[in-house]
């Protein structure tokens, strides 16, 4: 059963910018009600899409130079990733749909 992996500062690139599979993560934070909003849809794409997209969380809180590093100004932020490079931005709530829109082509 596929569960959001934990991303960090620390394995940022052996996890999302070294993987060879699509990664989507949620830049988010647990003072942030609309990163709360998104956190169960994240969720189910990790189920959804185990096995073929990486989709995991990184605490923006606890984990400062990898949001820098890639301009994160608003959360909740989604940033899909491929070969290392980032390939779609969402920024706030976005409907499932949008997700599965971005993540089939990749999935596939």
């Amino acid at each position: 059963m596929g569960k959001p992996l934990q991303f960090t500062d620390a394995n940022f690139q052996s996890e999302v910018l070294d993987c060879r599979q699509p990664v989507l993560v949620d830049f988010w934070a647990a003072w942030c009600g609309p990163c709360r909003a998104v956190g169960p849809t994240i969720d189910e794409l990790a189920e959804q899409f185990d096995g073929t997209v990486k989709v995991g969380k990184l605490n923006i809180d606890e984990n400062q130079q990898t949001p820098r590093g890639f301009g994160i100004h608003a959360i909740p932020s989604v940033l899909l990733f491929k070969d290392g490079r980032v390939v779609e931005t969402f920024v706030g709530v976005q409907p499932k749909e949008r997700y599965e829109q971005a993540l089939r082509p990749v999935a596939a």
